[in-house]
């Protein structure tokens, strides 16, 4: 998959724009998984985290609900109609904390550094080396990130990625790398965990950025 600044992000907003007003709806099901992601991401209350890809706003409430009302929750969020609809949310909960950045994973600029990064259902993000690199450069040393999304079962469960290809292909730009969605982001992390969800067709990761863990 290229990986360039120019034809990724498009890609991805190809992926994401058209679905923008019914995201909700299309991807409820799956509201359960997010709040396991969310729960696996150690958080303190009055910390900062980076929501990456955080299209609709699905997971900035669970989020805000960790960090609380005197931390800050900053969705990252590429396609203009998914930002667009995260901030009606927000408005209409009334989330002062809860703020979203327009822009593209690889050139977000995100000030002061945060203490935390989710991942959630971002395939093609967690496929851009340059994406990860900008994002982590915005976090503070030993912050701790967590990924997690749909992958490719065993090649004995061919019908489950048939139903999982058919799941997520409205929301991916490229199945590249599906076998294995973390296999860039664990190269830039210490303190690995993968936990592998619904029969293989699904995982959590969570890592640490290199450095001393901040005071908790």
């Amino acid at each position: 998959m290229n990986t360039s600044h120019t034809l990724v992000p498009a890609a991805r907003q190809r992926a994401y724009s058209g679905q923008a007003h019914s995201y909700d709806r299309d991807t409820g099901a799956f509201q359960p998984y997010r709040r396991q992601l969310v729960e696996a991401l150690p958080l303190d209350r009055g910390q900062v985290v980076l929501d990456v890809g955080c299209g609709t706003g699905l997971c900035c409430g669970l989020l805000r609900d960790k960090v609380g009302p005197r931390g800050g929750v900053v969705g990252i969020e590429e396609s203009p109609q998914m930002a667009a609809v995260a901030c009606e949310r927000i408005a209409l909960e009334g989330w002062r904390n809860v703020t979203v950045v327009q822009s593209p994973a690889e050139d977000a600029r995100i000030t002061p550094a945060a203490d935390a990064a989710l991942f959630c259902a971002v395939h093609d993000i967690l496929q851009s080396p340059s994406a990860l690199r900008n994002v982590l450069a915005r976090l503070r040393p030993g912050a701790w990130v967590a990924a997690g999304g749909g992958k490719w079962a065993g090649p004995a469960l061919m019908g489950m990625n048939l139903l999982t290809s058919l799941l997520h292909a409205p929301y991916v730009g490229s199945f590249s790398g599906f076998s294995r969605p973390w296999r860039h982001l664990e190269q830039l992390v210490e303190d690995v965990q993968i936990r592998e969800m619904g029969f293989g067709s699904g995982y959590i990761m969570t890592g640490r950025v290199p450095g001393p863990a901040p005071s908790r």
